[in-house]
């Protein structure tokens, strides 16, 4: 590794030593030769080829798939002092041709564009004239067609190998498995790459999952007790109830705003930036909504329904607490998020192997949900990697789950889908169990088979409960061709003839004590109103600049700025996050609120 890297690490980056493979990443591009990068989001991805475009001769060119993200890359580039550009269609005609030609000039060092414009004959003939320093390919994951974000135009970019051998490359991304890895690596042409594997794990977010009872009220709840005032992520399923959620928090005093393909283009976007630029706003969002946020005080992201696989979980909750501080991923979810994501997985229009994988990851998404033992440690050993002991910071680790002797419930249940016909849903098998003699039942002639009142034993919440736990463990599966009837599988057998037992957890809706974790320090008195002040003053820096708050310093490095207690320029320039660029725009206005502070309260 030069000197140089860590010369630019420290000056316009502000930081004093790597983070874990960081450097080992940056010194295999500074040689020239490709790589392979998964590393969790928040994990100091975009240094791993910024640095480099610092250090080598020529242009890096960054190919990301969203305009949102290449704005905020560029506008935070551009705020360190480095030469950063954008290339999309959000820019007028007169200043895409004037970057053009500052390019061909040699006056940027980072150039970003999407997958589209990189593939146009016009770019191509561009690199064709200048010298590029490195190609970048950020969620690599997109050109994976098993993937959750599959992107077709990620599988023309091979041609970047083809036409340009002796450029270095490198393939970023939060979210493979070792199968998407594998088919990365195999489409872009990156067989010779060395793979760079990080830790999935993020120690700052606590996991916390429950069952739905009234969402709406679960989450004001939680907001208001664990996130009042706070930047959080709201995701639901569909457009109508993104719009009647975000209409019900505001009248609920929480501040909130709707975000999803439905609305017009100018809404998105003044919708996102005011969520960019603002410190307390609740964005409640489709999936539509994600890749492109690079806030890093996103306090928590929260699941209204049950997302599709563990990797979109992971990537979507992966949105919270990029800044290293603490933060949540709070989910509630009912047997009825499988049925729902069923139905819209037949109605997708994807062949029949793409459907069973996609039906795979769904009952491993809800197996995850209904796990007893600790969350990260499931979350971590479905991507591959063990970990040994409790976390420590989740719900079950926090508020261990209590579980119960199943093994006759669990037969009851069974049978009756059998003996019903194995063709209906969980309400009417419920109804069957507990004996009642509803329209339904006698229309049918249900209340005759075996199973009817057997199950009286046990209330309708429970039934339910094991009936999405047989879902979750396998032994039944929902068919989304009969609307959420429930099949027997092969694995049941060995439960129906006495030959195994089993146990389940029970249901728990809420966690009832506020759960504080995380390197966040509590602040009071003194400490509340230095914090209160700094924050005063960055928010007005941004509007100043017309930037997000976080690109004048992120909530880490203010908190790191009230740990020291800078005196001097110097000082403050050891503070993680403060560089040479930021401390000749900001330094003397921030040591002047530091020196205030320690005036008043000596």
């Amino acid at each position: 590794m030069s000197d140089r890297a860590r010369t630019i690490l420290d000056n316009v980056f502000g930081y004093t030593d790597f983070r874990g493979q960081q450097e080992a990443i940056i010194e295999q591009l500074e040689q020239g030769d490709d790589a392979l990068v998964l590393m969790p989001t928040g994990g100091g991805k975009s240094l791993c080829y910024q640095i480099p475009a610092l250090l080598r001769p020529g242009t890096a060119i960054v190919i990301s798939p969203l305009i949102a993200l290449m704005q905020d890359q560029v506008d935070g580039l551009n705020l360190l002092g480095v030469r950063a550009a954008a290339l999309h269609s959000g820019i007028p005609y007169g200043e895409q041709d004037q970057i053009q030609e500052d390019l061909v000039r040699g006056e940027y060092d980072l150039i970003y564009v999407s997958p589209e414009r990189l593939l146009t004959h016009r770019m191509l003939e561009l690199l064709d004239h200048i010298q590029v320093a490195l190609f970048a390919i950020d969620e690599a994951h997109c050109v994976s067609q098993w993937g959750h974000d599959f992107r077709p135009e990620y599988l023309q970019l091979s041609i970047l190998h083809e036409r340009y051998p002796n450029v270095p490359r490198i393939a970023l991304t939060a979210t493979a498995d070792q199968r998407t890895r594998e088919e990365i690596a195999e489409r872009l042409n990156l067989s010779g790459a060395r793979f760079f594997i990080s830790s999935f794990d993020r120690p700052n977010i606590f996991y916390r999952l429950a069952q739905k009872r009234n969402a709406k009220k679960q989450l004001l709840d939680f907001i208001l007790k664990d996130h009042a005032g706070q930047s959080g992520i709201v995701y639901c399923l569909s457009r109508r109830k993104v719009d009647e959620l975000a209409a019900w928090l505001q009248n609920q005093g929480v501040a909130a705003l709707p975000y999803h393909a439905g609305l017009d283009t100018e809404t998105r976007s003044r919708h996102q930036h005011q969520f960019q630029t603002t410190d307390n706003l609740v964005m409640v969002a489709t999936i539509a909504f994600g890749m492109g946020v690079d806030k890093p005080d996103v306090r928590f992201v929260a699941h209204m329904d049950m997302p599709r696989s563990i990797e979109a979980y992971y990537q979507e909750t992966g949105r919270a607490g990029r800044d290293g501080l603490a933060a949540t991923a709070w989910l509630v979810y009912g047997l009825q998020d499988v049925i729902i994501l069923g139905q819209m997985l037949v109605q997708s229009g994807m062949n029949q192997a793409m459907q069973q994988l996609e039906r795979q990851r769904l009952t491993a998404m809800l197996g995850f949900c209904e796990v007893t033992g600790c969350r990260r440690e499931a979350l971590l050993g479905y991507f591959g990697e063990l970990r040994e002991g409790k976390c420590g910071n989740c719900d079950l680790c926090v508020e261990p789950v209590s579980t119960w002797d199943a093994t006759e419930a669990a037969r009851k249940a069974l049978s009756n889908v059998y003996r019903t016909g194995q063709r209906f849903g969980v309400n009417h098998l419920v109804d069957v169990l507990l004996g009642k003699t509803n329209k339904r039942v006698k229309e049918l002639g249900h209340q005759s088979v075996s199973t009817f009142g057997v199950g009286k034993e046990l209330s309708q919440p429970i039934w339910r409960s094991v009936y999405r736990q047989l879902v979750a463990r396998g032994y039944v599966t929902v068919t989304s061709e009969s609307h959420g009837g429930l099949l027997l599988t092969e694995k049941c057998r060995q439960l129906l003839r006495g030959e195994e037992t089993l146990e389940l957890r029970r249901d728990r809706y809420e966690v009832h004590e506020k759960i504080t974790v995380g390197p966040t320090p509590q602040l009071n008195g003194e400490n509340a109103e230095l914090w209160e002040d700094l924050r005063a003053l960055r928010m007005k820096l941004a509007r100043e600049r017309d930037v997000p708050p976080f690109q004048v310093f992120s909530d880490a490095t203010l908190r790191g700025m009230m740990a020291r207690m800078p005196e001097t320029p110097d000082q403050l320039l050891e503070v993680s996050g403060v560089g040479q660029f930021k401390l000749e725009q900001y330094g003397e206005a921030f040591l002047g609120v530091l020196t205030r502070s320690v005036q008043e309260n000596p």
